[in-house]
């Protein structure tokens, strides 16, 4: 049976799909002037090799992103989803010492999430946990923010946060909420084996029933004159200094 199709918009988003040997790429549409800068730039990879290729002219790809303007580069990928592996599946068959995980209850900007998949893939981290029936895994959005991100991370698409929460810490996982109830600078904590990075939505936060199973409370300490940072920067901050830690320890 013929898996179901999607586009992936820009530059770096289709060239990681077009790189990675497990993304079944359907078809490419493309501008002249967009495959010239595609074979400079990538002389020795001849990416479009047994790739269906149509030149279209800008408009024409504008018309394909419909009415979400993104900007598309000259460049769009007819794609299907990438093979998943379950979460259960990657822990029971992991030996690493050190594991870190991004857990989302209700994030579901499209433009947030994908710059969460850039941040987690440039830091290192070993997953990202979502909500299935909320994620938008066909969004041009998300891949564009992404970056080409998608490619190179693990998503764990769980039907139910909590009882993966509670699966994790059975495995030996610590849950650090990041919350506006949290207490201890995240900086302070020495950040090594098992842990689960749990992030809520900007406008309500963590649930109260999620918050129940963390070990710990965090907050990032900010200028008293700013409220608060967006998702996704607050995830890429942290990333960066798990990433920092762990590479020092190494």
């Amino acid at each position: 049976m013929k898996k179901t199709t999607f586009l992936i918009v820009g530059k770096h988003a289709v060239i990681e799909a077009l790189k990675n040997p497990n993304r079944k790429i359907e078809r490419v549409f493309l501008t002249e002037d967009a495959q010239k800068n595609l074979n400079r730039e990538n002389q020795s990879l001849n990416l479009l090799k047994n790739t269906h290729v149509f030149y279209k002219s800008r408009k024409e790809l504008d018309n394909l992103c419909g009415k979400d303007e993104i900007a598309h580069q000259g460049l769009i990928a007819e794609a299907e989803q990438l093979e998943e592996i379950t979460i259960k599946e990657f822990v029971l068959n992991n030996s690493k010492k050190n594991i870190n995980f991004l857990a989302l209850e209700d994030v579901t900007d499209p433009r947030n999430i994908g710059s969460i998949i850039r941040s987690a893939v440039s830091f290192n981290i070993d997953g990202i946990i979502v909500k299935e029936r909320s994620f938008p895994s066909k969004s041009k959005l998300l891949y564009r923010s992404a970056s080409g991100g998608v490619e190179y991370v693990n998503l764990f698409k769980v039907s139910n946060i909590n009882t993966t929460l509670k699966f994790l810490k059975s495995k030996n996982f610590w849950v650090s909420a990041f919350d506006v109830s949290g207490t201890k600078d995240f900086t302070d904590h020495k950040w090594d084996g098992r842990n689960i990075l749990l992030f809520g939505s900007e406008g309500s936060g963590l649930k109260k029933k999620t918050l129940m199973h963390s070990d710990f409370k965090f907050k990032i300490s900010i200028n008293k004159n700013i409220e608060s940072l967006n998702i996704s920067n607050t995830v890429s901050i942290v990333c960066h200094h798990i990433n920092h830690v762990i590479k020092k320890s190494n």
